[in-house]
């Protein structure tokens, strides 16, 4: 039986000699035969490096990324535009390789770049602190239900229905073994009504949760859901899509406690799903339930800046029963890449770029409406919105794969009443002639649909 261990045939005997083995065999003696291989491996021929680089090239282009394809993908994922700045600053090797800054006095440019970050996302959501990140949007609302439950220990947690699905089932596992209950408002109507979310609440709600702008990509009546969570006690937790932020107000403007959200489209690819970025941040009176990390800037013996880990919340440093969090680390490199992403942009270019987004989906509405389509949710929108098909979305997507067009995520998944629509996003990459070929195709696919 081949083996992979890079030692010589002689140190591999001294090894099984001094375990008592005779063999290599001998220590799968153990492993069942129904779980063994029967045989040689199926692999193909060997190839040179010259041809195994033209076959993994040739592999990866069959793969619909936005480099070959249109993406209208939304949902939580965006393709928005990734400045070099990013890719050249990010890569750099005291960036790339640094792992955790345990050691704050060799780690002083990592501690850093954590500190901007979260100076930046205390900016962006108004908020007077911030973690130094979280593994993704999902785990960091997560970990702000718990913080909610450390502040206030009661028992039940409300939802709005329009809460991206997969953070809520995020949300369902971590709780699972709490003892926390979850009540889920409505999203038939593609938002949060403030009425229903006022009939869950009680004397036993320890946090609201709301989306904004939600899954279906409407903009909240944050301050009339703000009004109920204040009403009952409760804190208020508002997951913010950062790029959003660059227009809507503030999450602290209309009240929010706790400000998590999902920083994926602020200098970060879509990544075939992952890493991710999480962020989270709230108020200075709440710092001490803060899960995760925090970094400091201080000044060393001489009087010079430097930064150390002012706060580490979780069981790997402090007694077990103070813990915040179970978080063993942050995903400092992405957390990197939206520092330096927010730096580029500053103020009045995150503003520029929420009014392109908008811009263009207003556009893509308006000629989606001409071409005979309706919006599954007549109301305001940032980036995306649903749209009414006259058929299953999954085929339509399949057609529109025929021209090279992501046309965006089929709702079926959601739930069954949502079979026929799709949600589609609009970033600043998307041209007219992109959206103009996008509606070209539904219609034409439309037709044929309601023809046959």
């Amino acid at each position: 039986m081949p083996d992979f261990i890079p030692r010589s045939k002689h140190e591999k005997e001294e090894m099984l000699k001094a375990i008592g083995a005779g063999s290599f065999s001998d220590l799968l003696a153990d492993m069942p035969d129904a779980v063994r291989l029967d045989g040689d491996l199926n692999l193909p021929p060997a190839l040179s490096e010259m041809e195994a680089k033209k076959f993994l090239r040739d592999l990866a282009e069959q793969n619909a990324d936005p480099h070959r394809w249109t993406s209208f993908l939304g949902g939580g994922a965006y393709d928005h535009y990734v400045p070099s700045v990013v890719d050249h600053v990010s890569g750099r090797p005291e960036f790339y390789t640094a792992y955790t800054p345990y050691q704050a006095e060799v780690s002083q440019g990592t501690l850093q770049t954590i500190y901007e970050f979260q100076s930046l996302i205390a900016r962006l959501t108004g908020m007077e602190i911030a973690n130094a990140s979280l593994y993704d949007a999902g785990t960091a609302l997560a970990e702000a239900v718990l913080m909610a439950d450390a502040i206030n220990r009661r028992k039940e947690v409300v939802v709005s229905g329009c809460v991206h699905p997969r953070r809520l089932d995020v949300l369902r596992t971590y709780l699972r073994a709490t003892g926390l209950k979850i009540k889920v408002s409505g999203m038939g109507a593609g938002y949060t009504d403030p009425d229903e979310v006022r009939a869950l609440v009680g004397p036993e709600t320890s946090c609201v949760v709301l989306d904004n702008p939600n899954f279906f990509g409407v903009v909240e009546d944050g301050p009339a859901i703000a009004e109920v969570a204040k009403a009952a006690g409760a804190v208020f937790i508002v997951s913010a899509d950062p790029i959003s932020l660059g227009l809507l107000s503030a999450p602290s403007d209309y009240g929010a406690d706790i400000v998590v959200g999902e920083g994926q489209g602020l200098g970060n690819r879509l990544n075939f799903g992952g890493p991710y970025l999480g962020f989270m941040a709230t108020g200075k009176q709440l710092i001490r339930k803060l899960p995760g990390r925090i970094v400091g800037r201080t000044v060393d013996a001489d009087g010079r800046p430097c930064f150390c880990l002012t706060l580490q919340t979780r069981e790997q440093h402090i007694r077990r029963e103070k813990a915040t969090s179970n978080i063993c680390t942050n995903q400092a490199l992405v957390a990197l890449r939206a520092a330096v992403y927010l730096s580029w942009l500053g103020k009045n270019g995150i503003r520029e770029l929420a009014e392109l987004c908008l811009s263009k989906a207003v556009y893509a509405r308006d000629a989606l409406r001409s071409a005979g389509f309706s919006l599954s949710f007549d109301r305001p929108f940032f980036r995306e919105f649903a749209i009414d098909l006259p058929g299953s979305a999954g085929d339509f997507m399949r057609g529109l794969a025929e021209h090279r067009i992501v046309g965006g995520m089929p709702l079926g998944w959601v739930h069954p009443d949502l079979e026929n629509r799709l949600l589609m996003a609009f970033t600043e990459k998307r041209t007219r002639d992109d959206i103009d070929r996008l509606v070209g195709a539904l219609a034409a696919l439309a037709r044929k649909k309601v023809g046959s």
